[in-house]
């Protein structure tokens, strides 16, 4: 493993545990070289993916850019780390259990609206306008209109 610090790949792991989830292996590893400390995930990975985007191109699936698209939609939302983390892991093991080697770019996003719209639904919204390419605010009103009436209630 290559040290984010200096580069060199002289690294060892100094502790292993399951993740909360357990769901990955978490290493907790040192650098011969500069002797910083710096943690890694291990998961399983079932299948190699691939995301067809609407332009038709095909690219490699990223599990790294579905948590900052996330991410993103959280951003100052009082959202536990842990939740998101299950949320995607849910998503990701969702995609590798379709039993398909290619996943639709809108397959992705509407398992997230899904995940988003039980865990935050600020996030939700937000994610909806980039997602669905909003134009004006009766876009907004109808996804508001998606979200459960108790949860507007219980808002208000």
């Amino acid at each position: 493993m290559r040290c984010p610090y200096c580069g060199s790949l002289d690294t060892q792991v100094k502790d292993s545990r399951p993740s909360e989830d357990s769901a990955a292996i978490r290493r907790r590893r040192i650098c011969a070289a500069c002797g910083q400390r710096f943690t890694t995930f291990e998961r399983v990975q079932l299948r190699e993916l691939a995301v067809i985007k609407r332009s038709g191109r095909r690219v490699p699936f990223d599990r790294d850019k579905l948590v900052r698209s996330v991410e993103i939609a959280l951003r100052k939302r009082p959202v536990e780390p842990e939740r998101v983390e299950r949320m995607v892991s849910g998503i990701v093991r969702k995609l590798e259990s379709l039993g398909e080697n290619e996943v639709r770019s809108e397959q992705i996003g509407e398992l997230v609206m899904e995940g988003l719209k039980q865990l935050d639904d600020v996030a939700y919204v937000r994610f909806a306008s980039v997602y669905r390419n909003f134009r004006d605010p009766k876009d907004f009103e109808k996804v508001l209109g998606e979200l459960s009436p108790e949860a507007a209630e219980s808002k208000k």
